[in-house]
């Protein structure tokens, strides 16, 4: 069955290497409901959301992410690590494979795009081999209109086929899965993994090579929303920072939730057409717009449901990182289309496992341009295989395994954008307070509301600021809403000198972490660090 605005149109996977594929070209977000359904491939969940298991892998595997080294991309990427190279002859095989891999068979197709500027559009074209997959893509992607339809034409191809796996022998991948991007043939291949945020990474990865490369536009992985005022407000942050919650304000409206470019007119826009949220501990009264949008059209991810079909958000034996994706208009209060003006707050959200970071501070440009490039969080127990008590967790730009430039680009185009456009930039600990994790306790959610309100509101102007003796933060000494105690971290322990080691710990794994960045980085950015402990 053809989505009834589509009858018209009829899609052919042949020149793509797919033969005599079925193909089920712009199902809508029912009809892909009803074919998992009907495949046994996943429940439908008492919300009337579909819910479904992504198999071996419930997250993406950054080791297993590759970028095929050729003209483009060469003199350009910054290899390693997290950028690994992959031979274009070796692509070109391993793509052939996957297209004899899913000839035959029955394929979802769907057109969709990125950047909801007009000027930055990026016309996608996805194949997928499993209908929620698809359902994922139309839920996360902007969707085009019948009219834009008609005419379309696809600059990239997402090929994603997690039935296939790869011999890492013969294929030159590390394992049996793979997320390979190719931007001479502008693919992005995935295989052997259903995980389905390795399709929308995929597309970030790309478009934060193209924007800075091409368009002198900077790419963020980060969320916005925007006030009555009109002024845009930007978070960076790790998952489990509070991105996605502390942007969805019932008094603001969301632009989105992730990904964003920030143009040379200073404009600001999302790169999807959706949210991909944690589910972890979901409760409607902590976060009513991500509760509320778990209805009809929305994917849950390897949650666990009882035989009635209700959600146990609580329950992370199968991941940490159940999730959830939507169309953005699931939730109520968004801007359309999803841009903003004049963004004049910046906030990078951490979760401090170690208690040290203030709840919040305002940082010099030299201070965000430091903090932006560590992107700094905390892994807690339990989070990962491994991790016993808690680790400090450093990943570039708040987004290092999607940046392939080097880091130090992405952030001297920040501090630019800082300076020409007046902007402040706050640093907030949604991480714990009192103590270290296990001691201490998680900061409440309404304070950290309180705090970035007062911010956004222009009520931290004209408030008396204290230095952090090791951080070199300024700390507001007084904030709306917000007891005075717990601004200042070390006053909420009860031992103070086991703060100060905590405090001196966390500062040498800053300065050990930016070695790799310091031959790169300028005076400005170098005088950003923490005091030497």
């Amino acid at each position: 069955m053809v989505d009834k605005n589509q009858a018209t149109k009829t899609i052919s996977v042949d020149k793509y290497g797919i033969k005599n594929a079925k193909v089920k070209y712009q199902l809508s977000s029912e009809e892909l409901h009803d074919e998992t359904l009907q495949k046994g491939q996943g429940k439908e969940a008492a919300s009337g959301a579909l819910a479904v298991n992504t198999g071996e892998f419930t997250g993406r595997s950054p080791k297993d992410r590759f970028i095929v080294k050729d003209d483009v991309t060469r003199e350009k990427v910054w290899w390693g690590n997290v950028n690994i190279p992959f031979p274009p002859d070796m692509f070109d095989r391993l793509y052939n494979k996957v297209a004899d891999y899913l000839s035959g068979k029955e394929v979802y197709v769907r057109d969709s795009y990125a950047c909801a500027d007009e000027e930055y559009k990026l016309n996608i074209r996805v194949i997928t081999e499993n209908p929620w997959s698809n359902m994922f893509a139309h839920n996360m992607f902007l969707r085009p209109t019948a009219e834009e339809l008609a005419s379309f034409d696809p600059e990239w191809l997402i090929v994603n086929a997690p039935g296939f796996t790869a011999n890492p022998e013969v294929d030159g991948t590390r394992q049996h899965n793979f997320a390979i991007l190719n931007f001479t043939r502008k693919i992005a291949l995935i295989g052997g993994t259903g995980y389905t945020g390795e399709i929308k990474k995929g597309i970030f990865s790309a478009l934060n090579f193209i924007l800075p490369v091409d368009k002198n536009t900077m790419p963020m992985h980060c969320s916005a929303n925007v006030g009555d005022d009109g002024e845009t407000a930007i978070f960076f942050g790790l998952s489990g920072t509070g991105k996605t919650t502390l942007s969805a304000d019932p008094d603001r409206k969301l632009i989105g939730d992730d990904e964003h470019g920030w143009t040379e007119d200073n404009k600001i826009f999302n790169f999807e057409g959706g949210c991909y949220a944690k589910v972890i501990n979901l409760t409607e009264e902590q976060e009513p717009d991500i509760y509320n949008a778990i209805k009809p059209g929305a994917l849950l991810e390897n949650v666990v449901m009882d035989e009635n079909g209700e959600v146990d958000f609580a329950d992370t034996s199968i991941t940490q990182n159940t999730r959830v994706s939507y169309p953005i208009y699931h939730i109520k209060n968004i801007q359309v289309p999803s841009i903003g003006h004049n963004p004049k707050n910046i906030f990078f959200l951490t979760a401090d496992a170690f208690g040290v970071l203030p709840p919040i501070s305002k940082l010099t440009p030299g201070q965000a341009a430091y903090h932006f490039i560590s992107g700094y969080t905390a892994k807690v127990a339990g989070t990962e295989e491994g991790i016993n008590e808690p680790t400090p967790n450093f990943s570039a730009c708040f987004g290092a395994p999607f940046m392939p430039l080097h880091p130090t680009e992405y952030a001297e185009m920040l501090s630019k954008k800082m300076k020409d456009s007046g902007v402040n930039v706050w640093l907030i600990n949604t991480g714990w307070t009192g103590g270290p994790y296990g001691i201490g306790s998680r900061m409440k959610l309404k304070y950290t509301r309180a705090m970035i309100a007062a911010a956004l509101e222009g009520k931290l102007k004209n408030v008396e600021f204290e230095k952090h003796p090791i951080f070199n933060l300024m700390m507001p000494k007084s904030c709306p809403n917000v007891p005075s105690e717990i601004l200042n971290p070390k006053e909420t322990w009860k031992n103070k000198k086991a703060y100060d080691i905590q405090a001196k710990e966390l500062a040498n794994s800053f300065k050990e972490n930016f070695t790799k960045f310091e031959s790169y980085a300028n005076e400005e950015i170098l005088s950003g660090a923490p005091a030497s402990a």
